[in-house]
């Protein structure tokens, strides 16, 4: 739990720095470009200060340990074929990544703030419900009313009767749910089958294959950089970087089922007291609601 809870934070801090940009003129996609490039940088840095890839034994082959992943033997690919699996989820991973940022900020253009943070924030449904079916991590049922509370607090803290009646469901939506529930998918898949230990080149290739495409998005709609948008962008990129590297580190103990909801919902809990006790901003009697129930579903969730 201290890793899911050091996630957790990371987490917060990602939508506490993007809450300083609300009432500034910005250029989000400088941002994320450059939050992507500081976590590709500094997950490079920390594989190159452990030397990782200078001790994998390369004998072998990735295509012969495939086996592996139909479940019948419980193991875990060799070093080098973990490093292969890194590589090839991290990569689509990133795609996965960039695809739910661009799909958000379109949903929130066509269905306002509400219904766009609900619907992203409810698509841990999906590694949930995976984890589920093919690893059969099943909650208790203590767990399953503290999980459904989670949730519930999710929709509570996101959405407002203004938001559900300007709603006017389209794709992006949908495509928001299905991106973003993957990309937090990946870090479950990759931590089911390879050795923990090279998590950062995992982590390297989300960020970098993320910012590959970002920085050439940016470039094509000719978005303008300030050294503002760069610096917050690499403010963004720590706690980006070691939000998904905690998370990783967590699913070796937790279940993915309890992990995600606690992961999303505790995210409300800190970004409301940070809204307070940084912003100074007052904290709506539903979002109290939603916090009271989060606590309580942490509770739940811990039995």
């Amino acid at each position: 739990m201290g890793y899911l809870s050091l996630a957790i934070i990371c987490s917060a801090a990602i939508a506490l720095i993007f809450k300083y940009t609300e009432n500034t003129f910005t250029n989000r996609y400088v941002i994320t470009s450059a939050n992507y490039f500081f976590a590709s940088v500094t997950s490079l840095i920390m594989i190159m200060y452990q030397r990782l890839l200078s001790d994998v034994d390369r004998e072998g082959s990735f295509i012969n340990e495939l086996y592996i992943l139909s479940g019948n033997e419980p193991s875990l690919f060799s070093p080098y074929a973990s490093v292969i699996w890194g590589i090839l989820v991290g990569s689509l991973a990133g795609v996965f990544f960039f695809l739910s940022f661009v799909y958000y900020q379109k949903s929130v253009k066509d269905n306002g703030v509400g219904i766009s943070g609900t619907i992203a924030k409810l698509g841990i449904l999906i590694p949930m419900i995976f984890s589920i079916i093919i690893w059969r991590e099943f909650p208790t049922a203590v767990q399953w009313i503290g999980i459904l509370l989670s949730l519930v607090a999710i929709v509570v803290v996101n959405l407002s009767k203004r938001s559900i009646k300007t709603l006017d469901f389209k794709p992006a939506l949908l495509l928001l749910f299905v991106f973003g529930g993957m990309a937090e998918f990946s870090n479950k898949i990759y931590q089911q089958y390879a050795l923990n230990e090279y998590k950062d080149v995992f982590l390297f290739s989300v960020f970098f294959v993320a910012f590959i495409i970002s920085v050439t998005y940016t470039l094509r709609i000719k978005g303008k950089a300030t050294y503002r948008d760069i610096l917050i962008g690499f403010a963004v990129g720590i706690p980006n970087l070691f939000s998904s590297y905690f998370l990783i580190m967590s699913l070796e103990t937790v279940n993915t089922s309890v992990a995600f909801p606690m992961y999303s919902a505790g995210s409300i809990v800190l970004i409301n007291l940070g809204g307070l006790l940084i912003y100074k901003e007052k904290i709506a009697a539903k979002n109290q609601l939603a916090i009271a129930m989060t606590i309580i579903a942490l509770i739940l969730i811990n039995t």
